[in-house]
Order: structure tokens, then C-alpha cells, then sequence
């Protein structure tokens, strides 16, 4: 995590990079209409056995519980569902890699995984359940840890209108709460599969650039395990 932000950091001037690689999974067919979720959960007993098909099935079923609630209902049984039941660890843990960004198919059938699992996984649970695309935004920060360090983190941004003040889904807290009651958090840059936005900017960055991103490598992933 904290090289991948460096390294970001060093590149924002053409920060298209990311968002070129962002539109062209959209134009390779990021649809989940059709999602094949008896797939994911097929998968997960395959992979990762029975306890990661006991977590899909549960996750299976808190979506269907969910489908019929409003924006905020949703919000929080998604939040709640992976804050409860995944553990947190660091990738070099769980993947033996410095930076690894999981489906959540991986995510459940593991059992364990760092912020950018949880907002990947939120993300997706929530699109799976109708949200607008246009309301999610999974955040890059720097979160304050005490008084003189910070580390790099990832969290998943709702934005009930494009220009309102964002609700934060962490993994690093249970409750969900406005970006203003998060002042230990301070934003890089927050992306979607529509677009990349830097702090203030009203609309998405775009430059040309030839290079892909882990990003679209779990897009890829994410639509071999069925999840669109």
C-alpha cells in the first residue's frame, strides 16, 4: 500500500494513467446486470473450501435481504457485513505480496485482507444492489495513526449528489460517517470505473497513457469469477 501511494504520488501529474485504464475495462464490458453468483460461490468451495462457501452464501443472502432497502440500509449492512466477518491483515500476509488488490471472491475464500479488499468488496456488493455507479468512489488516503504518523489507506466514498460532502465506509471503524467527522483521514484522489477525481476537482482526469492498472487487473479477475 504505502509504495503503491508513492508511486502515485510521483505520478500525478498524469494521473490519466489510471483513468485510461479505467475506461477501457468499462468499454471491455464492466456490466453486472448479469452477474453469475452461483459461480462465485461455486468458485469459492473450489478454491478455498467449505468456510469460504459458508461466507459467500452468507454474503449471498445478506444481498438478497438488502435489495429492497434504501441507499442508507444498504450502506450499512454491506459496511457491517465485511467489517464483521473478514479479518484484517496485511498482504505480505495473505498473498506473500507487498501490494495485492483481491476480488472479493478472493477476499471471502481467504478470509482475510487489507483496506483495499474491504472497498473493493464494498463496492461491488453495493453496485450488485442497485447503487449508482455515479454515487460510489473508493478513496485513497493518508490516515493520521497518532500523533506524528500516517500511513496509506483506502476507503469507499458515497456521494448521495457528485458535488455532496462524501459518507466514508472504513474497515478501520464500524460506524459509517461524513468525510468532515473523518479528520484523520486526509484524500490523494478517489476513483470509480468511470473516472478519476484529485481533491476538489469536479470532474474526472484524463491523459493519454498506454499503462494499466492493479485496478484493471482485478476488474479482470472480478469478471472470470463471474462477479459480471
Amino acid at each position: 500500500m504505502q509504495a503503491t501511494l508513492v508511486h502515485i504520488a510521483q505520478a500525478l501529474p498524469r494521473l490519466g494513467t489510471w483513468l485510461r485504464a479505467l475506461l477501457l475495462a468499462a468499454m471491455l464490458g464492466l456490466c453486472i446486470a448479469s452477474p453469475n453468483l452461483d459461480r462465485v460461490h461455486s468458485l469459492a468451495q473450489e478454491r478455498y473450501g467449505q468456510r469460504a462457501a459458508s461466507t459467500v452464501a452468507a454474503w449471498r443472502i445478506m444481498l438478497e435481504q438488502s435489495r429492497n432497502l434504501g441507499e442508507a440500509e444498504k450502506l450499512e449492512a454491506v459496511n457491517s457485513f465485511f467489517n464483521r466477518r473478514i479479518l484484517f491483515e496485511d498482504d505480505i500476509v495473505v498473498w506473500q505480496q507487498a501490494d495485492y488488490w483481491a476480488t472479493p471472491l478472493e477476499f471471502m475464500g481467504r478470509g482475510a485482507g487489507d483496506c483495499e479488499d474491504y472497498a473493493i468488496a464494498k463496492y461491488m456488493s453495493l453496485l450488485l444492489l442497485g447503487v449508482p455507479n455515479s454515487k460510489l468512489r473508493m478513496i485513497y488516503v493518508r490516515a493520521r495513526m497518532g500523533a506524528t504518523r500516517s500511513q496509506a489507506h483506502m476507503v469507499l466514498g458515497y456521494y448521495e449528489q457528485p458535488t455532496d460532502e462524501p459518507l466514508i465506509l472504513d474497515n478501520l471503524i464500524g460506524s459509517i460517517r461524513q468525510a468532515s467527522q473523518r479528520n484523520d483521514l486526509s484524500p490523494v484522489f478517489s476513483f470509480n470505473n468511470e473516472g478519476l477525481w484529485v481533491p476538489g476537482a469536479t470532474a474526472s482526469s484524463a491523459d493519454p497513457t498506454t499503462r494499466l492498472s492493479r485496478w484493471r487487473e482485478v476488474l479482470d479477475r472480478m469478471r472470470q469469477d463471474g462477479f459480471f
